[in-house]
């Protein structure tokens, strides 16, 4: 049995998408300057994707009157910079300051854990 062109269709989408989005686009390529600080990428990447067609009447009963299309859309914002320095790791937001509480604790966490870290190092010394 053949397949059918709207199936075809959607493939040959959702693998442009793919071609486009992947993981090095969340998590972008490390970055390291000149006196050895090293930056990754961090981004938002959201997507939509629409697909449809319509099977036509005519003398063939065959996929010859199909008629479809497809479309997607692919929003990526940068969000931060992962900063490695000296052994240390920082969070450098590029986005506006957390809107809510959840937002902010979740902003604040790697300092949280790197400040509890530090004071159970000193509690073992």
């Amino acid at each position: 049995m053949d397949k059918h062109p709207i199936g075809e269709l959607m493939e040959i989408t959702m693998q442009k998408i793919r071609e486009m989005v992947d993981v090095n686009t969340v998590i972008g390529q490390p970055i390291t300057t000149a006196d050895d600080i090293t930056l990754i990428p961090i981004s938002n990447v959201s997507f939509g994707f629409a697909s449809g067609g319509s099977d036509f009447q005519g003398k063939k009963s065959d996929n010859a009157n199909f008629g479809g299309g497809s479309g997607a859309g692919v929003k990526i914002t940068p969000m931060a910079f992962i900063v490695v320095k000296e052994g240390g790791v920082r969070i450098l937001n590029v986005n506006p300051p957390a809107a809510n509480t959840v937002d902010r604790i979740v902003e604040m966490a790697p300092d949280i854990v790197d400040k509890v870290a530090g004071f159970v190092g000193k509690d073992k010394k």
